[in-house]
């Protein structure tokens, strides 16, 4: 006892996570050079410690139940947990290694027990529900009545009113499920990062741009190889699926990256099986008939009734139109010489061939014009003209890669908001695609505003020798995603961390980052920082026409595509019996079949044996988007909607960055989180509820009412 008590005493002197308060770094922000791999499973393990020790001093607490002493206690229990999980999963997402990932694996069954012991806690929960039965009578202000009603039913939908041995066999399927879905994740990560093709004959290359080349070169160089070397990171596969003339080479690392992980070393057919009968089991321990019902409970979409009812009714106005985009590049292909069956490897060349010739514009023609210092003058200006916020670079603060900027912001009025930081480029030890996250959270203490901590980490182009980061167009787009959900974290003001940010509804979390790619499209915007990274010069009038021009060039086809996606995760959360793999053909097969039939509704390309989205579609399999991919399209629908505003305010103050609409969104929308029900929120900025004619209208599609 004495050896382990001193073991805790050298653990807790030497780890920056036992003294988290005490931390003397601007604004309390992670110490990321005094954190090392070793520290973090001493530092979850004492979280955890602390953690049900706070819980116990509720369950313990002999005085009667109230609102204060129950909810709002156990809403901020965990606060150490939250700050060591909140570095630990930023980093496994963002600059993993091997030793973190260990970690993860080990640490995955231990979170999950820790969890489901607070969530079966038959004393807490009873206080919970006496307080919740209480409601009426208390006189809680909407945003405490939505975290009563939050924290009841989230114990409820996590086994609180389950029998003792319901309640045991919802810890071992939550435990089950967390580590599949870690496996899963990681399955992903290692397949993209084990496959490689070099090329050493530059002649292979025809269609690619220097640009691309370079980059191309560069990664042959830093594994210490001659030549020029592709990758499955999209930075990659983006342009050389569109650019390369080598029809075979794009066919092999379509193969490869749309083929990742059926069979082999990172197989994850049989776990996709056993991830979507594990979520069934746990539905049906709660008497849903399927896990998509058990999901949706807590969405705007509410049933999945809905979320069909959306995506047939974007169905059935796109596919008409996508049908006769493919057929237009079909025409085009065999006009110039192609005559094989127009294959998926063919797509992204033919379709920007087409594209190009149309519209005579490409990525080449606006990469000049999208600097990443320029970008982010003209990112960080949008929110100061919006929102009035200032971004103040501060080397200070410490960060947890060298290419990474920790910037102040600052509002109007000069008070500090928040900590953003940047992370623009792809590494081996980050997963691929582009998000936010807060590092910390922002919430009250009294009435001590405790600001958030946010992350924007992004897969752009990165410098070459000879040119600096110079984006695409989608780069910039994205860019504009990413930061529209660093807004919402960034300027959220809340009682409570459960409710501030992005802790709304999964289809209402994309409203402000998919609104605020809508600026892309604006001159007024562009002409703020688009300017040519050697001359200076603003991006050509006839360039803009050419690019608004272009906007919803296949609009319908990306429509279909997303759809597809959607009706994949709905087929696979809908399931109402345990999914059997047919013997016959084997998992591998069962699964592939499975997810081609939920999709061919929405198919326009021909299915290609040997590939499908389901074993990489880490949104479902591994992230929080289980049941919930077609948000995207809701929001898709909310953001539409929303910019029309902006659009017919503009009408009458004349600029696009309207304050008094800009205002009215920030206070209904980016300052709320989930303080309210997110359509009364929606309402109450947008004066209705919102329609799908925006978004048809703006994609080009002929508007219909929605039913």
């Amino acid at each position: 006892m004495a050896f382990a008590t001193s073991v805790l005493a050298v653990t807790a002197a030497t780890n920056p996570f036992f003294e988290y308060k005490k931390w003397k770094t601007p604004h309390g922000t992670y110490p990321f050079n005094e954190i090392h791999a070793e520290h973090y499973m001493p530092a979850f393990e004492e979280a955890m410690k602390r953690g049900l020790h706070e819980i116990d001093a509720i369950t313990n607490n002999p005085s009667i139940p109230t609102f204060l002493n129950t909810i709002e206690a156990y809403e901020k229990s965990g606060e150490m947990l939250s700050i060591v999980a909140g570095c630990f999963y930023n980093l496994t997402s963002a600059e993993t290694s091997d030793s973190l990932q260990q970690i993860e694996m080990e640490l995955s069954p231990k979170l999950s027990e820790y969890s489901s012991s607070i969530r079966l806690n038959e004393k807490l929960f009873q206080r919970i529900k006496t307080v919740y039965d209480q409601r009426d009578q208390l006189k809680l202000n909407k945003a405490q009545m939505k975290l009563l009603e939050d924290i009841y039913e989230s114990f409820a939908n996590n086994g609180a009113n389950l029998s003792p041995e319901d309640k045991q066999k919802y810890r071992e399927l939550t435990a089950k499920l967390s580590k599949l879905t870690l496996q899963y994740g990681q399955n992903v990560l290692k397949a993209t990062n084990a496959w490689t093709m070099l090329i050493t004959d530059e002649s292979l290359l025809s269609g690619l741009n220097e640009d691309t080349k370079g980059m191309l070169r560069a990664n042959a160089e830093k594994k210490g190889l001659e030549g020029w070397l592709l990758n499955l990171k999209p930075t990659t596969t983006i342009p050389v699926m569109q650019d390369l003339d080598n029809r075979d080479i794009r066919r092999e690392l379509y193969m490869a990256n749309v083929g990742r992980c059926i069979g082999g070393e990172f197989d994850n057919t049989g776990i996709i099986v056993e991830i979507v009968n594990t979520r069934l089991a746990l539905a049906n321990l709660f008497d849903k008939k399927t896990y998509a019902e058990k999901s949706l409970y807590k969405t705007m979409a509410e049933t999945p009734e809905n979320v069909y009812n959306l995506l047939n009714q974007l169905r059935d106005a796109y596919m008409p139109a996508a049908q006769q985009e493919v057929r237009e590049v079909e025409e085009y292909a065999k006009a110039h010489g192609f005559y094989a069956k127009l294959q998926p490897w063919d797509w992204s060349y033919y379709s920007k061939k087409l594209k190009q010739e149309k519209y005579a514009i490409s990525d080449d023609d606006l990469r000049p014009y999208f600097e990443l210092e320029s970008v982010k003058k003209g990112v960080f200006g949008l929110a100061e003209r919006l929102y009035g916020l200032q971004f103040k670079e501060n080397k200070d603060i410490q960060v947890y890669h060298p290419e990474v900027t920790a910037y102040e912001v600052f509002d109007e009025n000069g008070k500090f908001l928040a900590v953003y930081y940047a992370d623009f480029h792809p590494r081996d030890g980050k997963r691929g695609g582009a998000w936010m996250n807060d590092f910390q959270p922002q919430y009250m203490v009294g009435k001590k505003d405790h600001r958030p901590h946010i992350v924007n980490v992004m897969n752009f182009t990165r410098p070459t020798a000879d040119k600096p980061a110079l984006f695409t167009y989608d780069e910039v787009r994205t860019f504009l995603h990413e930061f529209g959900h660093a807004l919402h974290g960034m300027l959220t003001r809340c009682q409570y961390s459960a409710q501030s940010g992005t802790n709304v509804p999964r289809d209402f979390v994309e409203l402000p980052s998919q609104f605020n790619e809508n600026f892309i499209d604006e001159k007024e915007f562009l002409d703020t920082f688009a300017k040519h990274y050697k001359t200076g010069e603003s991006l050509p009038q006839e360039l803009l026409d050419k690019m608004h021009a272009s906007q919803t060039y296949h609009a319908a086809y990306s429509c279909v595509r997303q759809l597809s996606f959607g009706y994949l995760d709905m087929a696979w959360h809908t399931i109402e019996k345990p999914f059997e793999v047919n013997e016959t053909i084997g998992t591998i097969e069962s699964v592939c079949r499975f997810s081609d039939d939920a999709m061919k509704q929405v198919q326009v390309l021909p299915t290609v044996p040997g590939t499908q989205m389901c074993t990489a579609f880490t949104h479902i399999f591994s992230g929080g988007y289980a049941a919930g991919y077609y948000s995207y399209k809701w929001s898709e629908l909310l953001d539409a909607d929303a910019f029309s505003v902006f659009k017919e305010a503009q009408k009458k103050s004349g600029t696009i960055f309207d304050k008094k609409t800009a205002k009215r969104f920030r206070e209904n929308i980016l300052e709320k989180g989930g303080t309210e029900r997110a359509m009364d929120l929606y309402v109450r900025f947008r004066g209705g509820e919102p329609t799908i004619n925006a978004l048809l209208e703006r994609d080009g599609i002929k508007a219909r009412e929605i039913k």
